[in-house]
């Protein structure tokens, strides 16, 4: 069976996505228009809730415009992907009775992206032959779905190493729902391939707070009861030393140093917000769960522009309990950041609501 691929477009000359962007080595990420960076605060404290709304399309210009957020790091994006999974491919993985599981998300991926970017995307159908172009990654593919010899991966690998965001797939059995494969490389250190096969409060025992609170009982019934046709997002955030994606437990020993090297000089551009738009879809042949964890990163100096956010993000900071701030990681330069970030607020009161122009 062949399974050519037909480069019929160049990324090297393709317009409307960075090409000189990196999140390693010289770090050159950057946001052309910070305001659209899906600021995950709509009041000026935090604590972890289960905050969980519908996901609808949203405002247009903004992450939220679509069901998939593509935006100007897709291609370097899944650059750094492949650079990952070429160094560790335990990083994506899935069990043997996933692989419908792993039909039903390409397609939901396919169409998402075929009807909100038919610039860039295009997915043509004749029964069970499909095929479907990639344009930013040069990728023209025809293949017979449900048939995973007519792909180069399996279908979820396929499709994950053309996608933003990392994802998880559950399977649901014995009333509770199990993370049988996923793909984790823009990860905020977990580790895909310790909590492959582990059930729902098992992945999340490590979470402080939430557990005393029922948080995740709650959360879990509420999953169990998700319908096809209705995924539903929620926000998740932490804090990362440069624009570095891949801050995975496996590589901690390239990125934990990183952490040191913050001074009141530079924090403002090494001191990144990391955001988590993750987004939940039941899935229609496997009953599966795909679970969507889309990582944002905006550097100190981004968000400040930003007035509203500056002010919050201060108080954020300055007011989380010492158990989240030690469990997203960021204890050791919390002083540094909320003096810092205390130069943007002005005492002010904020207006509740996500956006920059709420």
């Amino acid at each position: 069976m062949s399974l050519d691929y037909k480069f019929a477009f160049s990324p090297d000359h393709f317009d409307g996505f960075f090409r000189d962007e990196t999140f390693r080595g010289d770090f050159t990420y950057r946001n052309t228009d910070p305001r659209r960076f899906p600021f995950p605060f709509d009041r000026d404290d935090y604590m972890y809730a289960v905050n969980i709304e519908p996901h609808v399309p949203g405002r247009k210009g903004t992450a939220f415009e679509h069901l998939l957020d593509v935006d100007e790091h897709y291609i370097a994006e899944m650059t750094d992907r492949a650079k990952v999974l070429a160094e560790d491919p335990l990083r994506c993985q899935s069990l043997p009775h996933m692989e419908l599981a792993g039909w039903d998300v390409l397609e939901l991926i396919m169409e998402a992206k075929a009807r909100d970017y038919p610039q860039w995307f295009s997915l043509e159908r004749d029964g069970n032959r499909w095929r479907w172009i990639n344009r930013p990654l040069g990728i023209d593919e025809s293949f017979t779905f449900l048939d995973a010899s007519t792909l180069p991966y399996g279908p979820f690998e396929y499709i994950m190493r053309q996608t933003q965001g990392d994802w998880t797939l559950q399977d649901e059995r014995e009333g509770t729902l199990w993370m049988d494969a996923g793909i984790a490389t823009s990860q905020a250190d977990w580790s895909l391939d310790f909590d492959i096969g582990m059930n729902f409060h098992e992945w999340h025992a490590p979470v402080p707070m939430a557990h005393e609170k029922g948080i995740f009982d709650r959360a879990l019934k509420f999953l169990l009861k998700l319908q096809h046709g209705a995924p539903v997002r929620r926000f998740n955030w932490t804090m990362t030393v440069n624009p570095l994606l891949d801050t995975a437990p496996e590589t901690y020993p390239k990125w934990g140093t990183m952490k040191t090297s913050v001074t009141p000089e530079n924090i403002g551009r090494k001191q990144h917000l990391r955001v988590e738009l993750q987004s939940l879809y039941r899935l229609p042949r496997s009953n599966a769960i795909a679970f969507d964890i889309r990582c944002y990163l905006a550097s100190f100096d981004e968000i400040v522009t930003v007035p509203k956010w500056g002010r919050r993000l201060h108080r954020v900071v300055r007011d989380l309990p010492e158990e989240l701030a030690t469990y997203k990681g960021f204890i050791r330069n919390r002083p540094l950041m909320v003096e810092w970030l205390s130069q943007y607020d002005d005492g002010a009161p904020t207006s509740s609501g996500w956006f920059a122009d709420d």
